[in-house]
């Protein structure tokens, strides 16, 4: 059964403010300089980027800026691994393995959310965490965590605002101040893009992410409406619908989440699903 994603999520992506912090360490195709200027002035920063060579994949992103007619930063290089995927939006991968995608809306406390992130590595399962920009600045050290404990970090705006809302101009900021804090903090842009308080990406969103330098939006089959607070049980019966090749929506900052966990990775291990992330499971 599919859920849609509801404006509760808003709750938490909007709340958090805090100190910029991070760290740069280079983006193939953004200057050092233009980078930091954009994530301290925030979405009105302009980010230089040097022209990609012809055919290559950065050149193909910036042809899609150009025909959606979207200002703003350049998108960045695709990386090769990238390129191998679909693009457009996915939520659930044809591809026969007994995989599943465990993705996590970025947000809440910090401490919980590497509680999670540890209980998953510790059980030898990787997971998608789509990162708010506001939480990776009140945590400077979320996005290093993420990827330090074998996760991968995408993109889920900047503010969690209801995307659908705001005219081609609002959606490219919410896209591209998060990327920028990501590249800051890990040297990349993130793996991913999944829309705010939607569970599809409109085709304007679709093609800001593209010119962002997402080309696969990343949705999702199956909601655990963990969100709700519904309580341990009631999440681990959710996600015990998720069939191989299934995307299941979770959050880092719910205690019943992780209260769940151990559960729902036993389920999944009894019935031969292996929680990997989004970027294998559609590789």
């Amino acid at each position: 059964m599919l859920f849609n994603a509801d404006a509760a999520h808003d709750r938490e992506g909007k709340r958090f403010v805090g100190r910029q912090g991070g760290r740069y360490e280079g983006v193939a195709t953004w200057g050092r300089r233009a980078v930091l200027r954009a994530v301290v002035l925030g979405p009105l920063a302009a980010v230089a980027c040097a022209a990609p060579p012809p055919g290559s994949p950065a050149a193909a992103s910036r042809a899609t800026a150009a025909g959606a007619g979207l200002s703003g930063a350049a998108a960045p290089a695709v990386s090769p691994s990238a390129a191998a995927r679909p693009t457009g939006e996915v939520a659930h991968a044809d591809t026969g393995r007994r995989e599943v995608a465990l993705t996590f809306h970025g947000a809440g406390d910090e401490r919980l959310a590497r509680r999670v992130l540890t209980l998953l590595h510790d059980h030898g399962a990787a997971g998608t965490v789509l990162a708010v920009g506001t939480w990776l600045r009140q945590y400077p050290d979320a996005g290093r965590m993420v990827v330090d404990l074998g996760h991968e970090l995408g993109n889920h705006t900047w503010s969690h605002p209801d995307l659908a809302a705001l005219d081609n101009d609002g959606v490219r900021v919410e896209i591209e101040r998060c990327r920028d804090l990501i590249a800051a903090a890990t040297g990349g842009p993130g793996a991913f893009f999944r829309p705010s308080q939607a569970q599809h990406a409109t085709q304007l969103v679709r093609r800001a992410a593209a010119a962002a330098g997402y080309p696969t939006v990343l949705s999702y089959d199956l909601d655990s409406r963990d969100f709700t607070d519904p309580g341990a049980p009631a999440i681990r019966r959710n996600v015990a619908a998720v069939r191989a090749g299934g995307v299941v929506s979770l959050h880092l900052g719910h205690a019943g989440t992780l209260d769940a966990l151990p559960a729902v990775l036993d389920d999944l291990a009894g019935r031969g699903l292996r929680p990997v992330t989004a970027s294998v499971l559609f590789s």
